[in-house]
């Protein structure tokens, strides 16, 4: 089969373009948050986030049946309420935050778990990993719409929170308040994360976020080309992972999830900076 119709022919289906569509709208908005998140040391923030989002799921289709709006809202109030709590146990407890953040995640999976399970009518798989399927008009309008929401709020608070990030002592003697701006950007990465559940699924989508943000380091130095960088690969990945779960009848959640870990892993290799390939092929200069 030649080249242009593997790549095409896909997309001339209804739902692939919905598909399409909501992932690059993912793709634009999530991977600046996910810079963010792994300049302030947060990443593992993001494994509670997408475990702690699957007993809200479940009660919002108890509360509300099985419908996009439904279980999106269950799992914004769930992901935020976990992040919420994780933080809060980190700072009043004293320990360690990794281990607060290993025993919130792992109660809010089994619980999800539990749930899901005496739900009926919920596919649990769909649900983990994605399904391209489910891609729906309600369920492109919540990708869409989640994406526009984190891009205007990240813009809105995009200065304090990089500069909070940086020096928060700064920020402080400034009369910044360091704890509102984390509060709104938690809420914007929440948003985001909700967006994808019906592509990706609960397990997967943080991985369109994350991913292209650890590998965009090893393509710029700078924060505003780490961002650009990130979402460049986010899209790449979007579009090499849909064509994989249409043509190998994968999972459309693992399938893009793989597709930026190869990129990441391409990164990692041979990017121009804090790579294999820097490292050992650097110029040696004579005295």
């Amino acid at each position: 089969m030649p080249l242009l119709h593997v790549l095409l022919d896909p997309f001339a289906l209804g739902f692939m373009r919905r598909a399409l569509v909501g992932c690059l709208a993912l793709s634009l908005a999530g991977p600046p948050l996910g810079v963010l998140l792994v300049l302030r040391r947060m990443s593992l923030t993001s494994d509670v986030l997408q475990h702690g989002m699957l007993p809200g799921v479940a009660l919002g289709a108890l509360a509300g049946g099985l419908t996009v709006p439904a279980m999106g809202l269950g799992a914004f109030l769930a992901g935020l309420a976990v992040a919420l709590l994780a933080s809060w146990l980190a700072r009043v407890s004293g320990g360690a935050e990794d281990s607060q953040l290993a025993g919130v995640f792992l109660v809010a999976l089994a619980l999800g778990v539990a749930l899901v399970s005496a739900t009926r009518g919920i596919d649990l798989t769909a649900l983990l990993f994605g399904n391209v399927l489910a891609v729906n008009d309600a369920a492109l309008l919540l990708m869409a719409g989640a994406a526009s929401v984190s891009l205007v709020g990240l813009a809105v608070i995009w200065r304090p929170l990089v500069l909070e990030s940086f020096d928060p002592g700064f920020l402080k003697a400034l009369g910044g308040r360091g704890g509102l701006w984390h509060l709104a950007f938690m809420a914007l990465v929440v948003a985001c994360v909700v967006g994808g559940l019906t592509a990706l699924g609960t397990l997967m989508s943080i991985g369109l976020m994350m991913l292209p943000a650890v590998a965009a380091r090893h393509f710029s130095a700078e924060l505003s080309g780490q961002v650009a960088a990130a979402v460049a690969l986010a899209v790449a990945a979007s579009v090499a992972g849909l064509l994989l779960s249409f043509w190998g009848n994968v999972p459309a959640g693992p399938a893009i999830v793989l597709s930026a870990g190869m990129l990441w892993a391409l990164g990692l290799l041979a990017g121009p900076r804090a790579s294999l390939r820097a490292r050992l092929w650097r110029p040696h200069y004579r005295a």
